[in-house]
């Protein structure tokens, strides 16, 4: 017997769901980190701040609340203008951001601070929260978009955050649903231990079988439903959203999940045919393990996707 949906949000509002303290936590912390790098960059450089956006999972409502095995972060996007869209002005405006970074916070080792490839990172020690410093090179003639780089290789993708987080927001209200089953699908990723599928391309899955099977049954089937398409997929078709419109460029990649804000950008380009094929490989079991824990209604087989701290009621 399948589990009731009221049996599936327990366990997300009392396990996985981010907790509206820490959420209101966060958010300070998060604020005066804004507050005050915006002012130092001000202060000590030419650069001009024209918007900041809280993005990524955490402004989705699709985050994970923070355990050993999931980690809490904040993309923080900021908008700059006055400087031109190229590899040096990255470079320099990276390591610019990070200097400023030590400086705000000198207490902190330099192990705190990292700078990734599309971001500088901040770790706080004491609540645990990792907040990535996004530049973006603001496109005046797009509102909400810009250009972001990856400082290794210099290639630049254009993006809009605000328009992420629409695309989220928009299937949230075709189904009630959807961030649940976007959070359950996260949480059996991590389990599952399939690094190379990012949380953004399990939010595009989740909407893309959305757009396509529509939101009817219960959260136990189209938690199914979601690993059935990968497993009969196998990852392979091209998997693109009404806001892409119906041309868009080909893509070489194993996987190809385009990004609906910009339909130039294939967001799982970075998956090899050997990591599509462990993510492919490891749906399809799962979709046996679910299949098999909603027949016989047993708890304990579907900890073998969720992990030990499945529950779906009071201890």
């Amino acid at each position: 017997m399948p589990l009731a949906n009221t049996q599936f949000k327990y366990y997300d509002s009392n396990v996985l769901r981010l907790p509206a303290d820490k959420r209101k936590e966060y958010h300070a912390q998060v604020d005066r980190l804004i507050v005050a790098l915006t002012s130092k960059l001000k202060e000590q450089t030419e650069l001009k701040v024209t918007k900041v956006v809280k993005a990524g999972s955490f402004a989705k409502y699709t985050i994970l609340r923070k355990t050993n095995d999931d980690p809490v972060d904040v993309d923080v996007v900021f908008y700059i203008s006055g400087k031109n869209a190229n590899n040096e002005t990255l470079a320099s405006l990276t390591q610019t951001i990070y200097e400023v970074l030590t400086k705000l916070y000198p207490n902190k080792s330099v192990e705190h601070f990292e700078i990734q490839r599309k971001a500088a990172t901040v770790e706080f020690v004491g609540s645990g929260l990792s907040v990535d410093i996004v530049p973006v090179i603001e496109d005046p003639w797009k509102p909400g978009y810009g250009w972001q780089y990856d400082i290794r290789d210099g290639s630049r993708v254009e993006t809009c955050a605000p328009c992420q987080i629409k695309f989220v927001q928009d299937r949230k209200e075709k189904d009630a649903n959807f961030r649940t089953l976007v959070r359950l699908a996260k949480r059996w990723k991590r389990h599952a231990e399939l690094g190379a599928l990012k949380s953004f391309m399990i939010e595009l899955i989740a909407a893309y079988v959305l757009d396509t099977c529509g939101s009817e049954g219960s959260i136990d089937k189209r938690f199914r439903d979601f690993l059935m398409y990968i497993a009969q997929s196998g990852l392979k078709e091209v998997i693109a959203f009404p806001e892409n419109g119906i041309i868009f460029p080909t893509f070489s990649d194993p996987v190809v999940i385009i990004d609906p804000v910009n339909k130039s950008n294939n967001v799982a380009s970075r998956i090899t045919e050997t990591e599509r094929q462990e993510i492919v490989a490891a749906a399809a079991a799962a979709v046996d393990t679910a299949h098999f824990a909603s027949e016989e209604n047993d708890i304990e087989i579907w900890k073998e996707l969720f992990g030990p701290r499945f529950k779906v009621e009071e201890d």
